[in-house]
């Protein structure tokens, strides 16, 4: 199943830096790790914004649930997530 994952990262002003680090340098092998297993699909930048579009093709809700709760940043992201079916005038096919 295809989904899309709009995510509003809002990290607090007070959590100590260094942990913050950590937290980014986590969830950046967290979320490569997922794209080589081709799970995140794609990922995007939303200019101007500590925030993404992404795609992700997984068995189902509840393993998009367990990806997404695992996520370093988790805790500090506001998400909105969409199922997606194939247009019938794409002319790609998944």
């Amino acid at each position: 199943m295809l989904f899309m994952v709009e995510m509003t990262v809002r990290i607090p002003h007070t959590l100590d830096p260094q942990r913050v680090e950590k937290i980014k340098a986590d969830e950046m092998a967290y979320s490569q790790q997922l794209q080589r297993e081709g799970k995140w699909r794609h990922l995007w930048r939303v200019a101007g914004l500590y925030a993404n579009v992404s795609i992700f093709d997984v068995k189902d809700a509840d393993e998009l649930h367990t990806i997404l709760t695992a996520l370093p940043l988790y805790p500090y992201m506001d998400m909105k997530v969409t199922a997606l079916a194939q247009h019938g005038s794409a002319i790609a096919k998944n």
